[in-house]
């Protein structure tokens, strides 16, 4: 399974962007998307930015992530989705 990873520029050259997110920092290929300034969020996906994110997008993308890895040693996921829940029994 591949899977995109929320990412923030921290300096780009209009080619390659420097990047960090999920405690790592890489360089990214942004040729893909239109440009991309410093601050703003993308999509990485084998070190090429995808498409950017919106700034609400990003914390969503991270639970998701982190479910995912939490899942996959069996623990419990269910207070990354919380606000999912309470929406689902209102």
């Amino acid at each position: 399974m591949c899977l995109g990873i929320p990412m923030q520029v921290l300096e780009t050259d209009g080619f390659t962007a420097r990047c960090a997110g999920r405690g790592e920092e890489r360089s990214v290929n942004v040729m893909l998307i239109d440009e991309v300034p410093e601050g703003s969020w993308v999509l990485v996906h084998l070190d090429r930015a995808v498409r950017p994110l919106e700034v609400d997008e990003v914390e969503p993308l991270n639970r998701a992530l982190d479910a995912i890895l939490l899942a996959a040693k069996g623990e419990n996921v269910d207070h990354l989705f919380a606000d999912l829940m309470e929406k689902a029994t209102a």
